[in-house]
């Protein structure tokens, strides 16, 4: 039923890698972001709204310095996506105007998700693109995003624009056709074609970066992001570039992940699979159950130890007394507030030291339980 959903999706997330639209000379893949184009350009002249998610700019920006493969180091990453970025866009406006659409650039950071009101501002943003019929093209703003503020690799990015925009199906196209039992290229393979829990994949084995060197992910970090969209109530199909007609019309091609759980929010869905946490704060029994059952705030009087150094603002791990992780949220306190606090009252604090003591550790809106 769920390839049957993406084939009748009325708005589409489509992520496409830096594998496929690398050419083996360097620079661009025009004919595949043609190929691409044509079928994406279809699904908006039936009706559909799309959001194209690329990689691609490092891949576009190595050839123009010289760069024989992706570099390691994050100055010179950030160089290439700076020279990449608009060689990659003015692709896609030429690609779509055959067509007569107009693509709009999107460039986001892990800070305008979880940041209410960068998380609105992008959300406006989208639905008044999808409004005037401009197909938004989504990449990480790699030219300006440090380690802390990355979001990893565009399949997780994808995952959660598909959340930001309240799409109805998720594609991720790379330059592998499904998931694979095990590496197609060491012999015989089965293909995965439903995922619909997890022991479905228990016995593969995933690949890492793709066949043409210039990508961030591998098959890992796709089914990552399949399961962090199906986790979430959206279906997700994974599939090659080749196979974007197929993929988009319902064929059986590629492993589809079929919803496992309920749509919850953007924000929450990036605080539990795309932050690291800054470090952890231990709490008691009652604590426990309070946040994880009854998805309350956390307040000072539930927690007996904090380890780690981490700013107001900052991701930290919730651990039960077995040090068990239960949640993540992001903290109102610095480290070296929080240890004067723990297991006094909201209202004992505010009276010793003033109304500021009175809010919570971790804010409900603020804490995602794992």
């Amino acid at each position: 039923m769920s390839r049957e959903v993406v084939a009748g999706a009325r708005r589409l997330v489509v992520k496409v890698g830096s594998s496929t639209l690398a050419s083996p000379h360097g620079g661009l893949d025009h004919s595949r972001i043609d190929l691409l184009v044509d079928a994406l350009a279809a699904r908006v002249a039936a009706g559909a709204q799309v959001v194209l998610v690329s990689s691609g700019a490092i891949a576009a920006g190595l050839k123009p310095l010289g760069l024989a493969r992706r570099p390691r180091d994050l100055a010179t990453q950030q160089a290439a996506a700076s020279v990449g970025q608009g060689m990659l866009v003015a692709n896609y406006t030429a690609a779509f105007a055959r067509h007569g659409l107009t693509v709009g650039q999107v460039l986001l950071t892990a800070d305008d998700v979880v940041r209410r009101a960068h998380y609105r501002n992008a959300s406006r943003t989208f639905e008044r693109l999808l409004g005037l019929r401009v197909v938004p093209v989504v990449n990480e703003n790699d030219t300006v995003a440090t380690e802390e503020i990355r979001f990893g690799d565009n399949d997780r990015l994808a995952a959660l624009v598909t959340h930001i925009v309240s799409a109805d199906a998720l594609v991720l196209l790379s330059d592998v056709d499904a998931v694979y039992d095990t590496d197609p290229s060491h012999g015989p393979a089965g293909r995965v074609s439903d995922v619909r829990e997890d022991a479905d994949l228990a016995h593969v084995r995933l690949g890492k970066v793709g066949k043409a060197g210039v990508g961030s992910g591998g098959m890992a970090t796709k089914v990552a992001a399949a399961r962090i969209a199906a986790g979430a109530g959206v279906p997700t199909l994974l599939a090659h570039t080749d196979q974007v007609v197929d993929a988009l019309t319902g064929a059986d091609v590629g492993t589809c992940f079929h919803p496992t759980g309920r749509r919850t929010s953007a924000r929450l869905l990036w605080l539990a699979h795309a932050t690291t946490a800054r470090g952890s704060v231990e709490l008691d029994d009652g604590a426990v159950r309070a946040v994880v059952e009854r998805r309350l705030s956390l307040l000072p009087a539930g927690i007996t130890a904090v380890s780690g150094e981490f700013a107001a603002g900052d991701p930290v791990d919730l651990t039960d007394p077995a040090g068990v992780v239960v949640a993540r949220g992001l903290v109102a306190y610095d480290s070296s507030e929080l240890p004067a606090l723990l297991g006094r009252s909201t209202h004992e604090l505010a009276e010793s030291l003033g109304p500021a003591y009175s809010r919570e550790v971790i804010h409900r809106d603020d804490l995602a339980v794992l």
